[in-house]
């Protein structure tokens, strides 16, 4: 049985993929599950993250969203049973790579898969649904009537979080950095309250964010990234399609939530000042959340499967 590893050049500037023979796995351990993949996501392996927690290796697993059927349980295992069809993100430190033909996962990595989401959806979306369910409900306490921002509409992360946002009866305004991406967002049911088309760099998404919401700004921002730096020391394409910090501080109402996903996010003295004033607060969004702990694993991922239907993960493939 052979699987999909990585392995780092010398110089860490090259990433080479190698399928490896992998030997039987080992008798199923107590909260252990064995499970046949159907199907595997491919998503971004964050080596810099792998080096800063001491996890490199000379051959990484490739392959971590899977969906497929049980084969196999531990004695102590509750959740599952053979023939069960599961859906689940497999961990950092996972020995098994996804794009495989059996993997042994623990069960709190593990949900059920919900019977009208095909493999290739459960899989496919997974990751990205769980991280805009984190941002919008766990972060942000997203309600309805609330006005949202969400930066880059058209990606994965972002096209999912308009859905839920809708689901809940939220306003959702969105940018979009391409033509392509601006007819895509204006084709979604329900509707966009507004597309901000910042591809050429005119459109300004604090004056738009607050033409949109009578002066009063948005209660919640889910961002993309943000520039932090003045123009001269900013690369182009950064200058280009991603608002200022300030611009985000400047859009946001009062008790409003700024999700970010900019890991080394500065604020300066002014910046917290003006926060302060408006009550407002800030989360960030680690793309690995649901690995600093294995038992809220499966409260994440059985929340997201269990508050969205088919329709709602089908759009973001």
């Amino acid at each position: 049985m052979k699987g999909l590893y990585f392995q780092k050049s010398s110089t860490n500037e090259e990433i080479t993929f190698v399928f490896q023979e992998r030997e039987n796995l080992p008798v199923i351990e107590d909260y252990y599950v064995k499970v046949q993949v159907k199907a595997c996501a491919l998503s971004q392996i964050n080596t810099k993250l792998l080096a800063e927690m001491k996890m490199e290796k000379d051959f990484f697993p490739v392959g971590r969203e899977i969906a497929g059927i049980v084969l196999d349980v531990g004695s102590k295992v509750s959740f599952f049973q053979p023939d069960d069809e599961v859906v689940g993100i497999l961990p950092l430190d996972s020995e098994d790579p996804g794009l495989c033909e059996v993997v042994r996962v623990h069960e709190h990595y593990l949900v059920h898969k919900p019977e009208k989401v095909t493999w290739t959806e459960a899989a496919g979306t997974i990751r990205d649904g769980v991280r805009a369910y984190t941002a919008l409900h766990y972060l942000s306490h997203l309600s309805p009537g609330k006005s949202v921002l969400i930066m880059d509409g058209a990606s994965a992360l972002g096209m999912t979080a308009i859905q839920l946002a809708h689901h809940r009866g939220a306003k959702v305004i969105s940018t979009a950095g391409s033509l392509e991406d601006k007819q895509c967002l204006e084709r979604l049911r329900p509707s966009i309250a507004r597309v901000i088309d910042v591809s050429n760099g005119k459109a300004h998404v604090a004056e738009s964010c607050l033409e949109e919401t009578g002066g009063l700004g948005v209660d919640i921002v889910l961002d993309a990234g943000v520039r932090l730096y003045s123009k001269d020391d900013e690369p182009a394409v950064k200058l280009q399609l991603l608002p200022h910090k300030h611009d985000i501080i400047t859009l946001l109402g009062v008790g409003g939530h700024w999700v970010t996903t900019e890991e080394n996010l500065q604020l300066d003295p002014p910046d917290s000042h003006c926060l302060f004033l408006k009550g407002a607060t800030v989360a960030f969004l680690n793309d690995e959340v649901w690995n600093l702990s294995n038992v809220q694993q499966g409260k994440y991922l059985s929340t997201y499967l269990k508050r969205c239907d088919g329709e709602v993960i089908r759009w973001s493939l």
